[in-house]
């Protein structure tokens, strides 16, 4: 069994690891722009958020299907969704951009976002069940996968742009993806009665923060609880401050002195903060992990806000760095918070709820960092100090949460 169950995180891991090109939309919106010049910038950059939306409900819907199919059958569907979404965005005419636009809404931000979430919702929710043992581990792991996705293929896929063309990019991006799919269909199971009975035995019988049994919630009695909305407004904070900078690390670090691709730093260790947060939190529980990466943040800001005050380009380099660590930790605490605080039952819908967070951290920071930007004539310097301020925000929702765990126990 224990052999097995690497399987399975492998195969997930590889799995997320493609899935994760979605989050690489930046590689495609300039050769877009470039085909249809007539696109405006947030024309295209709808596309993201709209890929972004429909993650977050194919999620939710995955979560709800987790009840009457299995993972085989739920990764056929992502797997279904994905070719069809990427070949019918290859099929695009460059002679119609209207037409071609309403296309790359619904096929690349509803079918391909949807069907990203279905798969996404089901690789986690399967391969944590065999995890009881080391849920945040193993978040932590596949969701480095899913992080990563668009810096190890990125290159892959810029070459293939250059060399093939935008659109047969999409074709075999379709075929790879759906490959890759149906091979976690075919490979990672949900554990039989026998498996749970055997994983049984390493479940941590109390949880390490409450120190009382572990209740399964309900998606409606998780929802009716403090502690649940204090814990997502708190991700809100932490995963808005992060995109005040991440989507413009490269322009930061070379207006800093540094080069462009050290901007990429933070892509590292974003999937650096994962791991890190994983093992804080089986080892430590949410208290601590939570603790740590809130400092995480709060120390990203304080760097960079010595770096634009001094122009020594090692505090915005550190600064980066601590940027990704936290933002990287987000996601795998969620995934391991959710699991242990509202228990394995439900995990796929309560899971996919908290991921809602994204919505509105999508929102907020990237708009934050553009008016912020706008009103310092281009200075980056009110941005950090806004991921102090946001940091400090988190902060206080932490000694909420503290104080709303305590009431319950």
């Amino acid at each position: 069994m224990n052999n097995k169950r690497w399987l399975y995180l492998g195969m997930g891991t590889l799995t997320l690891l493609f899935l994760g090109l979605i989050y690489a939309w930046s590689i495609f919106r300039t050769p877009f722009g470039e085909m249809y010049p007539d696109w405006s910038i947030s024309q295209l950059s709808l596309t993201f958020t709209i890929s972004m939306i429909f993650f977050c409900l194919g999620g939710f819907a995955g979560g709800l299907l987790s009840k009457k199919l299995s993972i085989g059958v739920r990764m056929l569907i992502s797997a279904a969704m994905l070719l069809v979404g990427f070949f019918v965005v290859s099929m695009m005419k460059a002679d119609s951009p209207a037409a071609s636009l309403t296309m790359l809404y619904i096929f690349y931000g509803v079918f391909g976002g949807g069907g990203v979430g279905v798969a996404y919702n089901g690789v986690i929710g399967t391969i944590n069940k065999w995890f009881p043992d080391k849920v945040g581990l193993a978040s932590g792991i596949m969701l480095m996968g899913f992080g990563l996705g668009g810096l190890v293929l990125g290159s892959v896929v810029n070459s293939m742009i250059g060399s093939m063309g935008l659109l047969k990019v999409f074709r075999v991006l379709g075929i790879a993806i759906c490959v890759v799919c149906v091979l976690a269909a075919v490979i990672i199971k949900s554990p039989t009665a026998e498996d749970s009975a055997a994983l049984a035995g390493l479940t941590v019988k109390k949880d390490a923060d409450s120190e009382t049994e572990v209740r399964n919630y309900t998606a409606g009695e998780m929802m009716k609880t403090a502690k649940f909305w204090f814990f997502v407004i708190w991700a809100i904070l932490l995963n808005a401050a992060g995109l005040l900078v991440i989507n413009s690390a490269a322009n930061i670090s070379v207006a800093f002195g540094g080069a462009a691709i050290l901007g990429m730093i933070v892509s590292l260790f974003n999937g650096a903060g994962r791991i890190i947060a994983g093992n804080n939190f089986d080892r430590r529980g949410r208290f601590f992990s939570t603790l740590v990466n809130n400092a995480f943040m709060l120390a990203a800001g304080i760097l960079l806000t010595l770096g634009g005050m001094s122009g020594k380009y090692i505090f915005i380099l550190c600064g980066l760095v601590f940027v990704g660590l936290a933002y990287g930790g987000c996601p795998t605490i969620t995934s391991a918070y959710i699991n242990k605080a509202f228990g394995p039952v439900n995990f796929p819908t309560n899971f996919s709820i908290a991921n809602f967070s994204l919505i509105p951290a999508a929102t907020i920071g990237p708009m934050i960092s553009s008016a912020l930007l706008e009103s310092a004539g281009g200075s980056y310097q009110t941005n950090f100090y806004a991921i102090i301020a946001f940091s400090l925000a988190a902060a206080a929702f932490w000694l909420l949460l503290n104080r709303a765990s305590r009431d319950e126990r």
